[in-house]
């Protein structure tokens, strides 16, 4: 899902949005292949400001209206359940205004969206478990009594994939305008910049703050520090919370054991461990992430408290990235997450989504010139960023 910063101009008078648009919204009704039908109302609110010609278009906490146009579930082990969703309403200044609107994208959805904006569920046959029944299919011809105590011993430890497609309240899309749409001025409050008297300050924090983290396993630079957050941990844990993030469980046996069923069974898992990073040989205090239905995709951050305060509270580095796949490591014998290179992206998905919460009482973007524009992760993905930091003081 791309998102954009708030700090953009905002017009004096209604304006064009271009189709082609795109709508960042969360859901706030459950829509599910399950129990939804057609003609079922779907109600949503935008979470990042519309930008359209340079200009925000559209106010993040606006309301919009669709419907489920179709639904339909499997029937048959190569039949796929899908989902077609419209959205042809906002609530703007009191106002209702009409748009059309299909779904281009679903965060961290195991579903694929086409290019008519219909969401197509997975077959069972894609998952691991799948592939383990065909295996053992092929094994009982020959073999039928180790093809059953096979079979069995499956079963006591994964259940069998779901193939419908259960979107909660919370889960995020990306709806693309489809006709232009003509909308009022809106007038987005930018978050309040660091007072001028604490500014060198913050400059001086960030100019020593270190950048890169450190893999535990195998010993390489890793992620990039693309945040920092002067907070209390409670006030991180609950703005985290009621922003959508969840924490991540402690890398351990049963944590590990848990990823690799909701791996074979192609399933999300709100929980999800994370490998260990070092911050200056240090692992992370705290651990947040956004993922819906599968393991393979997730937004994730890492935080770091460091050395001393501003204004009495404490200080949280953080790195912060977006899981889009993941892979077989023949190196490291293990399944590890690909991540998108951009990851500026991920620094502004992060702010977006803690301004929408109201926590934000003081925000920064601040140039950090000795940090490589181009580098790579301990598990050699790219990584590439404008070297900045986004600095926010929440309450």
């Amino acid at each position: 899902m791309r998102v954009c910063l708030l700090l953009v101009p905002v017009l004096a008078m209604a304006q064009e949005v271009p189709a082609g648009t795109e709508i960042s919204i969360r859901l706030t009704s459950p829509v599910s292949t399950k129990s939804s039908k057609a003609a079922d109302p779907v109600e949503a609110v935008v979470i990042a400001p519309v930008v359209a010609n340079g200009h925000a278009m559209i106010a993040p906490g606006t309301v919009v209206h669709g419907t489920v146009e179709k639904v339909a579930q499997s029937s048959a082990p190569d039949q796929r359940a899908w989902l077609l969703l419209s959205f042809t309403g906002l609530e703007i200044g009191g106002a209702k205004w009409t748009i059309a609107a299909r779904v281009a994208a679903v965060d961290n959805a195991r579903e694929k969206v086409d290019e008519n904006g219909r969401i197509n569920g997975i077959l069972a046959a894609e998952t691991i478990t799948g592939r383990l029944d065909a295996g053992l299919d092929k094994l009982s011809g020959q073999y039928s009594g180790f093809a059953s105590v096979l079979s069995v011993a499956k079963k006591a430890v994964f259940q069998e994939a779901s193939t419908d497609i259960v979107y909660p309240r919370g889960v995020e899309m990306t709806l693309k305008i489809e006709k232009p749409l003509t909308v009022p001025p809106v007038r987005i409050p930018a978050p309040p910049a660091w007072p001028v008297a604490g500014r060198k300050m913050l400059l001086q924090l960030v100019s020593r703050e270190p950048f890169q983290t450190v893999a535990q396993h195998p010993a390489a630079p890793s992620d990039l520090t693309n945040l920092l957050l002067v907070a209390t941990e409670d006030v991180l844990r609950r703005t985290f919370t009621e922003a959508g993030w969840s924490g991540a469980a402690s890398l351990n046996p049963l944590s590990k054991f848990e990823t690799l069923r909701a791996l074979a069974e192609d399933r999300g898992y709100g929980e999800a461990p994370v490998s260990v990073l070092l911050l200056e040989g240090k692992p992370a205090d705290l651990v947040f992430e956004k993922t819906n239905d599968t393991f393979a995709r997730r937004h994730h951050l890492r935080m770091w408290r460091r050395p001393g305060t501003v204004g009495g509270k404490p200080v949280f580095a953080v790195a912060a990235t977006h899981d889009t796949g993941i892979n077989f490591s023949d190196a490291e014998r293990t399944f590890i997450h690909r991540i998108d290179p951009q990851i500026d992206r991920e620094r502004e998905k992060v702010v977006n989504d803690l301004l929408f919460t109201g926590s934000v009482k003081a925000y920064e973007l601040v140039d950090r010139p000795q940090v490589p524009r181009q580098s790579h992760n301990a598990t050699g993905d790219s990584i590439e960023t404008d070297g900045r930091i986004a600095v926010l003081l929440l309450e």
